[in-house]
């Protein structure tokens, strides 16, 4: 069984900083990428940043500058620093995995719980 746990959520003031950490725990072979989803309520779940073993990086362009995200491959842990947040940041934020559990099987999405980051204005 595979878990990926998040913490680091909370309510802070525009322009404030927070910092997610998830951390993908079971039976895992090989990870490949991780990131973050967010979804604000009545809209579509959406990617906000992706990192894979290499250290390649991906962001969704209303991030870019405002956001990093970094990964400890020996942990199988990725970090979302979010910085200058603003109200329209708020959402549930979503830990992802792209997993291989055992050599020679293929490799599933994995998703965590979601940890709600509210944002005043």
């Amino acid at each position: 069984q595979v878990q990926l746990v998040e913490s680091g959520g909370g309510l802070v003031q525009g322009g404030g900083s927070l910092r997610l950490s998830c951390a993908a725990s079971g039976t895992i072979f090989s990870i490949n990428a991780m990131g973050w989803y967010r979804q604000a309520p009545g809209k579509q779940r959406e990617l906000v940043a992706i990192i894979t073993s290499s250290g390649r990086t991906r962001y969704a362009d209303s991030v870019k500058g405002q956001f990093t995200i970094s990964r400890d491959n020996a942990k199988n842990t990725v970090v979302l620093q979010m910085n200058s947040l603003k109200p329209e940041d708020t959402a549930v934020y979503y830990c992802y995995g792209n997993l291989q559990r055992n050599w020679g099987r293929g490799y599933d999405d994995y998703w965590g719980q979601g940890t709600q980051v509210t944002v005043s204005s």
